[in-house]
């Protein structure tokens, strides 16, 4: 399956739908698979979205604009929330705000399955659940959820939202994950969750102003905010519960010896009167499954007591899971918003999940011994063969873990035993961890020394997703629910089989591992392995549309780590210094400069006019809207009615801006765009209400000529062409930092700074090693990369539609000391390759013109006439006699 964008808006009928063999799968139980009331949101919320956010507050669309209809910058980095994430945060806005859903009875409203009744729903408040896989970014929209409740409930004179925040996790190692995010705020102040002071006329940073609280650390509660942060149970509703030592580790239990030296604590807090509303956002809410656990009790009894004291109860109460399903595979019925794995997997947001091929499970068997390790060796052995490979290419820059689920605690212990007393890279770096059958950590001892053991446990808990951990492998019996999907697990072993009985879901089983360790545009691998009963469990997940990837494995087989492409500092037989390739970084040429919008004048447009279409009485009937390009990203249909023309509008002007790249302007544009299709698009002046004219506005033609007559106008008015630039400095290519890259073909070259040289195409690679090999007249040669690590050497250049956009070519070459080649490649050519091809030009005229200790000249490789010549090609130079742009 092509990995599709991440960022991409996706219309509701892109989304997954299960086929129905998987709807058979599962016995036509549609709410297994499907959250009953999500894909009329989606349909409301999209519609809603193109509609500019209309009937939300000032507040909302504020936040939502800054969050999505603005570049951002993390440094030099660009940022952007995914569409999941988008998706989860307006759904929550649109819901409690535009479509005031905040009972069951206003929820049902959007129910497809007609399955869904009253009783379905315990709480009294308002509830919503996110679905969203593991390591989609659940925390991000927690972070979105708490900002938007506390700027509406500071900005909006009649909010019932609250700036007080009940943050719950379900044990320690889940809270202390969260606090690397919450503690100091950091989160919110790094990431573009707020926009800066003065955008829309408020003073955002300014006003943020929260007070966090971690557990019965509580410090005095303060009038502008609160997040008070903890495990659930620092907040049950029996304010004096049992002690219990076993559940230390997970927090489980509060102690009685609990901080109240402020006279505060955090169960009494929560119930008193400093907290006169509240917003409850759950972590890892699957654990609230059932209206008879001390959990939902918990909630319950505060909301209670807020109702007495202002009417409503809690706020908000948003949950968040991958897994939010009752012990029988029901998805909870608040779900309101669904990003499956599957989902997550296509979008390289996660691991992609890798099983051994039927070849090589016949190679492996479970062995008739009553001795656990001897059963199940061929599949330890297995799943370490894996690790091992990955562990060799990654390890100067990331420990992968080994991770080995066992059925009891005994087991645990002679796994781990067996890893280090035959594996010498396992020697003192396993950890054991010994879980219940609910996945939960199981300890009885009490004393001092034990305590001790407990907190160096929970400390590995949170060193081992460093890059360098002290540890290899994790034996864990069954499986950690949550906290433990930490990045840099990369393989997978399951011994016996896990069902039903274990309350453990397949999606959890390998969501320990799911999280990825490198950047967006690195795919990875996560390996599975294991005991026949195990990969069924695991691929009953086929139902729920993951797709899995077979390959060969154990001794022999090809590794699936990723490429790490660094430079070869550890090479004696390279001098770095004489490979090395200076890079000029100049300034912009091209810049977008931000001019006046009411400079445009449509009046002197000099567009084609679009013969106005008589439709008749049936054609009327159904009007349709896809979005300006003609796809359909965006599908808008009105059944007799005519569809209001400034609505119509309104959604042009928002296409034509977002195409420009502008954040801002929809008031100057919005008139203007309505005078063109007026008076200037059609052969007649048109009357914007009459059906005729909305018709003809959902036709292509009229539509394309809007849209190329106005980005001309705008681009003409805001892309520049400085004519001149200028050096800023020079990147030394010994300097890179690592690249890890997807799996591949590469060359091990020795005329490169770098240890190994991929290509993006078979074309690519085939140059390198000509340039390598066969060009006696190459000193050396690099390849350029982008993303996260390599050269990320780029050039901005106006692309087709008008829009500024980054170009990076392909290799850099040196001759000589001071003679630099910058060479492109390309096998079919479109319009933008031209003008990225003449950008490298300018470019090196640019540089060659403003100093004069190097010369870099633009090559330009077209694989049709390179399959004709490379044969006769014996140098370099004859290579750019024949390629060497003029």
């Amino acid at each position: 399956m092509k990995k599709s964008d991440p960022f991409k808006i996706l219309t509701p009928n892109e989304r997954w739908a299960p086929t129905q063999s998987q709807m058979d799968a599962f016995q036509n139980a549609y709410e297994k698979l499907l959250p009953p009331l999500v894909y009329k949101i989606r349909l409301a919320v999209a519609k809603w979205r193109d509609e500019n956010y209309q009937g939300a507050s000032e507040t909302s669309k504020s936040l939502l604009n800054f969050w999505f209809n603005q570049e951002h910058l993390l440094g030099q980095t660009k940022f952007s929330f995914f569409f999941s994430q988008r998706e989860a945060i307006e759904s929550i806005i649109y819901l409690y705000e535009v479509a005031a859903a905040k009972d069951k009875y206003e929820l049902m409203r959007f129910d497809s399955s007609q399955r869904v009744s009253t009783g379905m729903f315990d709480e009294t408040w308002t509830r919503y659940v996110v679905k969203m896989a593991t390591g989609a970014g659940k925390t991000k929209v927690m972070g979105l959820t708490l900002v938007w409740s506390y700027f509406h409930k500071l900005y909006e004179a009649e909010s019932q939202l609250s700036k007080d925040f009940l943050v719950i996790a379900p044990n320690i190692i889940v809270l202390n994950r969260l606090r690397k995010d919450f503690d100091g705020l950091k989160m919110f102040f790094a990431e573009p969750f707020f926009p800066d002071n003065g955008f829309d006329d408020k003073d955002w940073k300014n006003d943020f102003h929260l007070t966090l609280h971690i557990q019965d650390d509580l410090k005095p509660i303060t009038e502008s905010g609160n997040i008070f942060l903890t495990n659930i149970h620092r907040v049950f509703f029996n304010e004096e519960p049992e002690q219990s030592f076993e559940t230390t580790f997970l927090g489980v239990k509060p102690k009685p010896d609990a901080d109240t030296s402020k006279g505060l604590d955090l169960g009494k807090v929560m119930r008193s009167d400093k907290i006169k509303d509240l917003v409850v956002l759950n972590d890892e809410a699957h654990h609230i499954h059932d209206n008879s656990l001390a959990w939902f009790k918990s909630i319950e009894d505060i909301s209670n007591k807020l109702k007495l004291k202002n009417g409503n109860g809690i706020s908000l109460q948003a949950d968040f899971s991958a897994t939010p399903k009752h012990s029988d595979g029901r998805i909870f019925v608040q779900t309101i918003c669904d990003y499956p794995l599957v989902e997550a997997i296509n979008q390289n947001v996660v691991k992609s999940p890798v099983l051994p091929d039927e070849a090589s499970r016949q190679k492996i068997q479970e062995k008739e011994s009553s001795d656990f390790v001897e059963r199940y060796r061929d599949y330890i052995d297995l799943g370490y063969l894996e690790w091992e490979q990955q562990y060799e290419e990654l390890k100067t820059h990331k420990t992968p873990i080994l991770f080995i689920m066992t059925m009891s605690t005994h087991e645990a212990d002679q796994a781990a035993a067996f890893l280090e007393a035959n594996y010498p890279k396992m020697k003192n770096a396993v950890l054991t961890i010994h879980t219940n059958k609910s996945g939960e950590i199981k300890e009885t001892a009490s004393s001092k020394k034990d305590k001790d053991k407990l907190e160096a446990l929970r400390k590995a808990a949170d060193d081992i997703d460093k890059d360098h951990s002290p540890y290899k492998a994790v034996v864990s019996v069954l499986m950690l629910r949550e906290g433990w999907d930490v990045r840099n697990v990369t393989t997978v072993v399951g011994l016996r089989p896990f069902g039903a009985e274990s309350k453990i879901l397949p999606e959890q089983t390998i969501g320990r591992g799911l999280r990825k360790m490198f950047s967006l545009d690195t795919p990875e691998k996560l390996v599975v392995v294991g005991t026949p009963a195990f990969l069924e469990f695991v691929e009953s997940l086929k139902s729920e549309g993951v797709e899995f990837q077979y390959s060969p494995m154990g001794k022999g087989s090809k590794g699936k780590s990723p490429v790490i492409v660094e430079v070869d500092k550890d090479n004696p037989y390279k001098d770095l210094d004489a490979l090395d390739i200076p890079i000029p970084q100049m300034s912009p040429r091209f810049y977008r400069e931000f001019k006046n919008l009411e400079l445009i004048d449509v009046s002197k447009f000099k567009n084609d006019r679009v013969t106005l279409k008589k439709f008749n009485s049936t054609e009327l009937k159904e009007i349709i809207f896809n979005d300006i390009d003609g796809d359909f990203s965006h599908k808008t249909i009105f059944k007799d009615t005519v569809p209001d023309y400034r609505n119509v509008i309104g959604f042009f002007t928002s296409v034509i801006l977002k195409d420009s790249r502008l954040v801002s302007g929809f008031n100057i544009l919005y008139p203007k765009v309505e005078s063109f299709i007026k008076y200037q698009l059609f052969t007649q002046e048109v009357e914007l209400s009459d059906a005729q004219a909305m018709r003809n506005l959902s036709e292509l033609h009229p539509k394309e000529v809007l849209k190329t007559s106005f980005k001309k106008a705008i681009d003409e008015l805001t892309v520049t062409d400085k004519g001149t630039a200028e050096v800023k400095n020079y990147i030394s290519l010994k300097l890179t930092k690592p690249k890890i890259a997807e799996n591949q073909p590469f060359l091990i070259p020795k005329k490169s700074v770098f240890n190994k040289i991929i290509g993006d195409n078979p074309f690519e690679l085939e140059l390198a090693s000509y340039l390598e090999s066969r060009f006696n007249d190459v000193i050396s040669y690099a390849k350029n990369s982008m993303g996260e690590g390599g050269v990320n050497f780029k050039m901005e250049y106006q692309a087709e539609n008008g829009n500024i956009r980054d170009y990076y070519p392909d290799f850099f070459v040196k001759t000589n000391a001071n003679t630099f080649y910058i060479l492109e490649t390309k096998g079919r050519e479109d319009l933008d390759d031209l003008r990225k091809i003449k950008r490298l030009a300018t470019w090196c005229q640019d540089i060659n013109a403003i100093q004069n200790q190097y010369t870099y000249t633009p090559v330009y490789v077209k694989q049709e006439k390179w399959d004709e010549v490379k044969k006769d090609i014996k140098s370099f130079r004859e290579l750019c006699l024949l390629f060497e742009l003029q």
